[in-house]
């Protein structure tokens, strides 16, 4: 009788650039933009929109690691891959609204995220080249597509339709399918290999280059439209998704060798990124309780409050607990709705895990 393959040691880099992305998008939320003690104004110019495009980009990769990893599903287990990634979009739409619910200044990204994962779902099956062909194509084509159909679009923050989620002003789903697309490649190729972090440190700084000089020339050079090339975040043009998912990479790379070598010393960091819906959510909460001004007029004290309390929280549950309560959730439901057994109900604690 076959018997399941091993599974992997958990990718500890992959987490730690899951933690950075949450303490991104937390700086983009709350951090300081210019009380003179340090250059917040480019703290924050590096956080705002990269934070969440990264946080797409391993939202794929993760989708890969669910579904085999380097290994193409196929028959029951591509049925399976594709419940449990279905369920879990559902999940996070739901968990979004509720989030909206509360009635923070702040963007919820998760509606765009369950869209995603039904495009994930679909694409399951594609090989890293035709997924990267995918990407390309998404980034060239998305931003021609929002302009067209965005007057369909409430034009609000938050998605209040299904347009808003595929075209409005944050988070269009029409352009940010290229990061998952990405993340979705790079979790059918296997980052262990030997030279796996040097040829992403690469593409990424190429992609940087590309995605900000091509927008300098285009703006400067040629005069296009601004509107049209610029970088500016969330300003989803094709510039800025080539210079996000170049930085992506550039971060992903970094955690890939930091966790390898030093992971005691970022293991708080990489149980954030453990528990990273739950840090993302409960951040949220946290928001909520305190007000408005803490986004309107954030404060450095506010900033560093917040991310150390997330990364605080973080470590002493996965250290004492393991998976997050909402992490747990998706778990457990998806799973049930495939009929999965897991082969392990337990994750690793951070300091014994592979590298």
């Amino acid at each position: 009788m076959p018997t399941a393959p091993p599974s992997r040691p958990r990718l500890v880099g992959v987490d730690l650039a899951r933690g950075v992305a949450v303490l991104g998008m937390v700086t983009a939320h709350v951090g300081p933009d210019g009380d003179g003690l340090l250059p917040w104004g480019d703290l924050l110019q590096l956080a705002d929109g990269r934070s969440a495009a990264l946080f797409v980009v391993l939202a794929g990769l993760g989708l890969a690691l669910l579904s085999g990893g380097d290994r193409l599903p196929d028959g029951v287990d591509l049925v399976r891959a594709r419940v449990r990634v279905l369920v879990r979009a559902v999940l996070l739409v739901g968990l979004g609204q509720l989030l909206v619910l509360l009635g923070t200044p702040v963007v919820v990204i998760l509606g765009t995220y369950g869209a995603l994962f039904v495009l994930g779902a679909a694409a399951l099956r594609l090989p890293p080249p035709a997924l990267l062909a995918a990407a390309a194509g998404t980034a060239l084509v998305g931003p021609l597509l929002r302009e067209a159909f965005s007057p369909l679009s409430t034009g609000g923050a938050s998605p209040a339709t299904l347009w808003d989620v595929l075209v409005g002003p944050y988070y269009p789903a029409v352009t940010w399918a290229a990061y998952l697309l990405v993340g979705l490649a790079l979790g059918r190729t296997d980052l262990r290999a030997p030279g796996a972090r040097r040829r992403l440190a690469v593409a990424g700084l190429v992609l940087v280059v590309v995605g900000h000089g091509g927008s300098w020339v285009a703006e400067r050079v040629l005069g296009l439209p601004t509107a049209l090339v610029t970088t500016e975040p969330h300003s989803s043009t094709t510039a800025e998704v080539v210079g996000n998912t170049g930085a992506a990479l550039l971060v992903l790379a970094g955690c890939l060798v930091v966790a390898a070598r030093a992971p005691r010393l970022v293991a708080p960091v990489v149980a954030t990124g453990a528990l990273s819906l739950t840090a993302y959510s409960g951040h949220l909460v946290v928001i909520a309780a305190l007000g408005p001004d803490a986004v309107w007029e954030p404060t450095t004290g506010t900033w560093l409050a917040l991310s150390l309390g997330v990364v605080a929280a973080c470590w002493a549950w996965w250290a004492t607990l393991g998976r997050g309560p909402l992490e747990t959730v998706l778990h457990r439901v998806s799973v049930r709705a495939a009929d999965v057994r897991p082969r392990s109900e337990a994750p690793a604690r951070p300091p014994t895990l592979g590298r």
